[in-house]
């Protein structure tokens, strides 16, 4: 038995770190191979990262966009997990050390993802939220609701709109999925749960440094998805970059400055990377690793790399793939195909990334598709997204529930999960 209790086998050792998208669809590929494998991940839990804007917003419980890890394994042999923080790698020793002990592996596969980039700014990291876990969700949620409350007592009105405005920093998806969800919640929502409370003073900023919102995909979704969002009250301002944030005053490249209490941070991510692999034959831009067409680690014979935490350059993607879902899914399920061939002395074969578009919605009834060979918005495209996220969900539990709060939502234009389960304090 190893240290964290991990019998010995004849079959050779895949050890997956990570329990994102990237990990799961490897997990799945490998189900029926001849093969033991041990996943490990600092929660028990994975986390449908595209739905944790409605956790935010109360528009969803976090149960229902996450699920268990080990119920992901329960029906295949020779599969373990253990909850566990990745400290180091030693790939001369073929030994992954974690904070509950150390593991040798035959194959080693980082699928790690990503987390925000603040690209060196302390006072922003210090000061700003983030979204990409559900602890920071609820953390968010807590926050916002936290903000009015604490706005209704005062009589400083000053202070009073600080509290009451919103600057979220990134018009990518998330950011402009979550600029939408707020403005719904102050239209519908606010006046009815605090009638004694100007709400209309409220304000969402969307603030993005480049020239249009949603900028990977195609101009028509940037200018629709503007349109939305400017209708939905939203104050867009393009071309102007966040510099500083001391927890109540953001600053910008231009002589814009905003008076907050809030500052959510969408403006990039950078892949998290694990210790012991040598920088400079393997990280790529973003704090990525440096992988080949076979997802192999470059500079390493059996470490392979797959999701955001990968960068894999191809004649059509020199910089990587998009760090998103559908890359990750994609490249687990092609590792794992290859590492059944690997274990069998066969050929390996080289990815080939096969793009299923991107899409966002802004709000009720307002949505943006880009499909390879079709664009469209509005009803049809939000209906679309409703259903693309449904079937990606994992779990009928899962997806029944966030449909069944959807449809309740959108019938009673409401949001039940608007609830301080655990208050938030900024440090």
């Amino acid at each position: 038995m190893s240290q964290m209790n991990i019998p010995k086998s004849s079959f050779p050792r895949i050890v997956i770190v990570g329990g994102g998208f990237g990990g799961i669809s490897l997990v799945n590929a490998l189900r029926k191979s001849e093969v033991q494998v041990v996943l490990l991940d600092m929660h028990n839990y994975h986390t449908f990262q595209p739905l944790l804007y409605q956790v935010s917003t109360g528009g969803l419980e976090p149960d229902s966009i996450a699920y268990p890890l080990r119920k992901v394994l329960q029906d295949y042999p020779n599969f373990y997990f253990r909850m566990a923080k990745v400290e180091e790698v030693r790939p001369k020793k073929g030994v992954i050390v974690t904070d509950i002990g150390s593991l040798d592996y035959d194959h080693l596969v980082i699928a790690t993802g990503s987390k925000t980039n603040f690209f060196g700014n302390e006072n922003i990291m210090r000061h700003a939220m983030q979204m990409k876990t559900v602890p920071q969700s609820l953390d968010l949620r807590s926050m916002i609701l936290e903000n009015f409350e604490e706005a209704i007592l005062t009589d400083d009105l000053h202070q009073r709109n600080a509290l009451m405005n919103f600057v979220i920093v990134g018009a990518g998806p998330t950011g402009v999925e979550l600029a939408g969800a707020l403005a719904e919640i102050k239209k519908g929502i606010l006046p009815k749960d605090y009638p004694d409370l100007d709400t209309r003073m409220a304000q969402i900023n969307l603030v993005q440094g480049s020239d249009r919102v949603l900028p990977a995909m195609s101009p028509i979704a940037s200018e629709k998805a503007e349109d939305y969002l400017q209708k939905l009250g939203v104050h867009v301002w393009k071309n102007v970059r966040v510099t500083d944030y001391d927890g109540s005053v953001v600053k910008t490249n231009t002589d814009l400055e905003f008076e907050t209490a809030t500052v959510v941070w969408a403006a990039g991510v950078t892949g998290t990377a694990v210790n012991g692999l040598s920088v400079e034959d393997c990280k790529a831009a973003g704090n990525r690793l440096h992988v080949d067409e076979f997802s192999r680690v470059k500079g390493y014979e059996n470490i392979y790399a797959i999701g955001d935490i990968a960068c894999m350059n191809l004649a059509d993607y020199p910089y990587g793939h998009p760090m998103m879902a559908q890359p990750a899914i994609q490249q687990g399920k092609a590792l794992g195909k290859n590492l059944i061939r690997q274990v069998h002395g066969r050929q390996m074969h080289g990815f080939s990334y096969k793009d299923k578009g991107s899409m966002a919605t802004i709000g009720r009834n307002k949505a943006v598709v880009d499909l390879k060979n079709v664009k469209f918005q509005g009803v049809f495209a939000w209906f679309v997204w409703m259903f693309v996220h449904l079937f990606f969900l994992i779990g009928f539990r899962n997806r029944a529930v966030v449909f069944i709060n959807w449809v309740y939502n959108y019938i009673r234009f409401d949001r039940e999960a608007r609830l301080i389960i655990r208050p938030y304090k900024k440090k």
